[in-house]
């Protein structure tokens, strides 16, 4: 039994997706032909690096099948006759004497030589096919994840999918570079070796078969223990990179919350489950090859007997059985190598299927064949009976969403935390679709435009502040690459980032690091916004929380967001008093329903759930800043 290194609640899961007995056969060779879809391309290349793999194989029964002139020569006396050399080689090597030992070594040399260049041009033939089908596979894989809506995201951990595009892709590439081409290697070079023992002693040969049954039943018994023990080590790594992932991202809290040994304890513990997984694998794979090969010696051992046997009958003489125990022992090794190929290949056919699971879920957001080019809003942009809800969770996130956002006018959403604030701005750049209703552009639903047309309308700046581990200049540019110095530097100072980018090192072509952690979070902010100034799109998604900066970074944000809204048509989720009070019309979200509607002044009087909202999150606000402009 292997070691189980997943939590209950998983290991069942993972169990309950195993697929039953009969069909894992069905399922390896669907998986085969699905991946070799990808060689198909290369099918010129294929055949010259077989036919190189060929040539190996037979040239490496050759090199063996020289024992015979090398044994005649060493042992001949007087007028005896030379044993027959076999295959062709007897055209090409004297009977007796120097010329016959300097053929001999000219043969072998040759052998070798030829023998090298062709597994050079085999081996690099399969790694050029190994390296461009895995390219393929990687650039469909990744197009294919980057295109899917949000739900998918939400649906799987970011380490779920790099790991797919990673280490599965790797595991597949391998296969094809390595595993594929050493099972047709090792596969000619026994077909060749058993060819060349018929021609020795066909009576031998086939007593020599006897040992194929027990040999390949204690290979399938190894086999399906290390493909037992590899799904669960792999399954065990996947869960220790995600223990990793989740404790380094978040090691500000573990550290102010001393969780350091608690950390520590619940990563080692996963990885000695793994460790022992691993150990137990290398302690059948250890195993496997002396207790098949001490089968393979105690039938040699009874074979000497059977070989005495012909040689008394003259049916072959000392020579002849020579090389048939050497082809015999040569064609061990490609046999225990072919065992061994074997569970890698099923290892590599199970990354495959993680593949083809991440292949198969297919976007929610479809771009229709007849899809329409949006223009500029001129307008509106109507909400009209929007519901929404997750599949997966089967609730409603929106309900009955009726909103209109004019052209060049401010909507703001307020409302508590898991109203769906969010979720209904996801809606208008299409992360989602609704489940019924529709979202209209100047009329035209959004389901009816090219993606592309339509989010070029847009620009998005998020409460999480997203920049990549690349310059100043790469993230101001990123929706506008072409852009020239003069029009960065603009759109920084529309956003108050000038100044401070000056500041750094290299100016605009410093590397802020991962998720911008060289600078402040005021200054992230203020580069995420130049970013979205820099596009100069017609319609603004913002969501402006700003709780976690200092006051001086909040006044400067502030002061860009007043800046970026200016001339827009923008929906805010709004964190700020100055930002409702700006608003054109203020919408408040609570259970998925806009519950009211209006301007700030409006919905105080109304007395309702805003006045409640404003009195808890707006009026210390309010305070303050009245007693800032009396002083």
């Amino acid at each position: 039994m292997g070691v189980s290194i997943l939590p209950v609640r998983n290991r069942a899961r993972a169990l309950r997706l195993l697929p039953d007995k009969r069909s894992k056969n069905r399922f390896k060779m669907r998986d085969l032909r699905r991946l070799l879809k990808y060689l198909l391309p290369h099918t010129g290349t294929f055949i010259i690096a077989t036919f190189a793999m060929i040539v190996v194989a037979v040239l490496e029964t050759a090199t063996s099948a020289l024992i015979v002139p090398i044994f005649d020569q060493a042992f001949a006396h007087g007028n005896a006759h030379p044993t027959p050399t076999p295959f062709a080689l007897q055209r090409l090597i004297p009977a007796s004497g120097l010329h016959a030992w300097r053929m001999i070594a000219v043969l072998l040399i040759g052998f070798t030589v030829v023998k090298g260049i062709a597994e050079y041009f085999s081996t690099y033939l399969m790694a050029y096919i190994g390296q461009s089908s895995i390219l393929s596979l990687r650039q469909q894989l990744y197009s294919h994840i980057l295109v899917q809506s949000a739900s998918f995201f939400e649906r799987h951990r970011t380490n779920y999918l790099v790991s797919r595009l990673i280490s599965s892709a790797a595991a597949i590439e391998a296969a094809v570079t390595h595993t594929l081409r050493d099972m047709l290697r090792e596969g000619f070079t026994l077909i060749a070796f058993m060819a060349a023992s018929f021609y020795v002693s066909w009576r031998l040969t086939l007593g020599s078969l006897l040992i194929a049954p027990p040999v390949a039943g204690l290979t399938v018994r190894f086999g399906k223990s290390l493909r037992k023990l590899a799904r669960e080590s792999f399954e065990g790594n996947k869960y220790l990179t995600d223990t990793a992932q989740e404790t380094l991202a978040n090691q500000n809290i573990v550290k102010a919350y001393g969780g350091e040994a608690r950390e520590q304890e619940r990563f080692t513990a996963v990885a000695q489950r793994v460790r022992r997984a691993n150990l137990r694998s290398a302690s059948i794979a250890g195993m496997s090859p002396p207790i098949i090969e001490l089968i393979g010696v105690l039938f040699v051992a009874v074979l000497l007997f059977f070989g005495e046997r012909e040689i008394r009958l003259s049916r072959m003489d000392q020579a002849q059985f020579v090389l048939f125990i050497v082809l015999l022992f040569r064609s061990y090794d490609p046999m225990r190598k072919l065992s061994r190929l074997q569970n890698s290949m099923s290892q590599a056919l199970a990354a495959a299927r993680h593949v083809w699971e991440v292949l198969d879920e297919h976007a929610e957001i479809v771009e229709k064949p007849n899809a329409i080019e949006l223009q500029p809003l001129q307008n509106e942009i109507e909400f009209c009976d929007v519901r929404f809800g997750y599949a997966e969770e089967g609730r409603s996130v929106l309900r009955d969403i009726n909103l209109t956002l004019s052209a060049g006018k401010i909507v703001a959403l307020v409302g508590e935390s898991g109203g769906g604030k969010s979720t209904l701005t996801k809606l208008l750049p299409r992360f989602h679709d609704p489940s019924s209703g529709k979202v209209l552009w100047d009329g035209v639903d959004l389901r009816d435009a090219k993606l592309k047309s339509l989010r070029r309308q847009m620009a998005l700046v998020t409460q999480e502040t997203v920049l990549f581990n690349d310059t100043v200049r790469y993230n101001i540019t990123y929706g506008h690459p072409n852009a020239t110095q003069k029009e960065i530097e603009e759109a920084a100072r529309t956003a108050f980032a000038h100044d401070f980018i000056l500041e750094l090192p290299n100016g605009y072509d410093t590397i802020i690091g991962e998720r911008g952690t060289f600078i402040s979070g005021g200054q992230r902010q203020r580069l995420a916004i130049a970013r979205a100034v820099l596009i100069d799109a017609p319609v603004l998604i913002l969501d402006e929380a700003t709780s976690a900066l200092d006051a001086e970074s909040e006044h400067l944000v502030q002061r860009a967001i007043s800046n970026l809204i200016r001339d827009r048509t923008t929906i805010v989720i709004a964190h700020r008093l100055s930002t409702v009070r700006r608003a054109d019309l203020i919408a408040v979200v609570e259970a998925g329903q806009i519950i009211e509607r209006g301007t700030h002044a409006e919905l105080l009087a109304l007395g309702g759930q805003y006045q409640r909202l404003y009195e808890l999150q707006f009026a210390d606000e309010e305070e303050e800043l009245s007693v800032v402009s009396g002083q």
